[in-house]
């Protein structure tokens, strides 16, 4: 087995020690020449992706898909009402959505790479068609996270305008219940009265009269009964004290439900009522952000907001940031990439010369070679780009003068201009 130390040694290095000069410079010509090769790809390609932020755009996608798929999740749980069959239905549409959303990042980045416009509409079109699906996605969890709010506003505003309405007609079931209480105990001074008068004329009434009766039967026996006559109008009378007796029963049970549904109108209790319901009323608006934020737009209390009001600024709270969101990600992938000419249309300095400016460049460098022969001298044999010094003069377009030429003839030296390695 090798050991740590013959590693080291065999990669130029020891194991105390810095690593060697070859070693550093290898590496260093290794990544110079990674770095060129990368930058030739690039200049052939004709643009540069910039990975980093590629990645990051990626992350949001896939935070805005994750997010997107647990809202829809817990959305079918609440509105599926336990039946499983429609909780998996309400989330087949999220997936599919999900699967768009996932386009945007490589459709930006197509829009950009591509050299062809009609590609180029058709991605910039896709990325129309899937941020209007993320927009719908990430609005739908900007309303849950405010309907929670909104509904407890809701209830409670109810129950306000239940306690108000209420108390508003308190005043006409006081007069009822008042009236119902009168009535029974009316009725029931006359079914008292009845009942009086009967006993009194029962009692009024001559005693039973019994009296001895004698016969003879069928088989000739005597016999002896004692026979009782009652005056008739007992039967009527005690009848009539029977029934106010169970009359007076009955209406003694619905006048103490009366009553006690007279002393639970309350007009302190109404008032009380109001007061705590437009307590918990408040208390919810502000715990609701919306209705403070609509509040705080239109100048206006919170309790006051219309639901008009709230409903029109919830557009602008959940649409506008889901817009804002849908694009995000797509504008970080088409600013990734940074796109250039290619090495067929651009020269490998960097910079176009034209062709008539060939001419001045040339006299310029034989005049300054001329003016420094030492240069020439001192170049490396190696070196097979030189320029000739015999090559042959430009030839004048009759009436026209060079300007190699014009300087010559005035004695004067050419126009010098920069050297070749500050141009092309």
């Amino acid at each position: 087995m090798n050991s740590l130390k013959s590693i080291f040694s065999r990669a130029g290095r020891s194991p105390n020690g810095p690593p060697s000069r070859e070693v550093a410079r290898e590496r260093r010509e290794w990544r110079l020449e990674s770095d060129r090769w990368t930058h030739q790809r690039h200049v052939e390609k004709g643009y540069r992706i910039k990975w980093g932020y590629v990645a990051i755009a990626y992350l949001v996608e896939f935070m805005v898909i994750g997010a997107s798929l647990a809202g829809a999740w817990l959305f079918a749980g609440v509105y599926s009402d336990g039946d499983w069959h429609a909780f998996y239905f309400m989330l087949l549409a999220p997936l599919v959505y999900a699967a768009v959303e996932l386009c945007r990042v490589p459709l930006g980045i197509l829009a950009r790479t591509q050299r062809s416009y009609f590609i180029r509409g058709l991605a910039i079109l896709g990325i129309i068609f899937a941020a209007g699906v993320t927009t719908k996605s990430v609005s739908q969890l900007g309303e849950m996270m405010f309907h929670p709010r909104l509904m407890e506003a809701a209830r409670t505003k109810t129950a306000l305008k239940d306690a108000q309405a209420d108390r508003a007609t308190i005043e006409d079931r006081i007069k009822a219940a008042d009236d119902r209480v009168a009535s029974y105990t009316a009725e029931l001074d006359q079914i008292e009265k009845r009942a009086a008068d009967n006993a009194q004329q029962l009692a009024g009434l001559p005693a039973q009269r019994c009296e001895r009766v004698f016969g003879t039967n069928s088989k000739g026996m005597r016999y002896q009964n004692l026979k009782c006559v009652t005056d008739p109008r007992v039967a009527a009378l005690s009848a009539g004290v029977t029934k106010a007796s169970a009359d007076r029963t009955a209406l003694v049970k619905d006048l103490e439900v009366a009553r006690k549904d007279r002393a639970a109108l309350d007009r302190g209790a109404a008032d009380r009522k109001v007061a705590d319901t437009e307590q918990a009323y408040r208390n919810a608006v502000n715990r609701s952000q919306l209705h403070s934020f609509t509040a705080m737009v239109y100048g206006v209390d919170p309790i006051d907001v219309t639901e008009q009001q709230v409903h029109a600024f919830l557009r602008i709270f959940v649409f506008l940031p889901a817009l804002c969101a849908a694009f995000a990600s797509t504008i970080l992938a088409l600013c990734a990439v940074s796109t250039r000419r290619t090495f067929m249309d651009e020269d490998d300095l960097g910079a176009a010369v034209n062709p008539e400016a060939a001419p001045y460049m040339l006299d310029a460098i034989a005049d300054a070679l001329r003016s420094n022969p030492s240069v020439v001298r001192a170049a490396p044999a190696s070196q097979a780009s030189v320029i000739p010094m015999n090559r042959p003069a430009a030839q004048a377009l009759p009436g026209q003068t060079l300007p190699g030429q014009a300087a010559a003839n005035q004695g004067l030296p050419g126009p010098t201009l920069p050297a070749a390695g500050a141009g092309a």
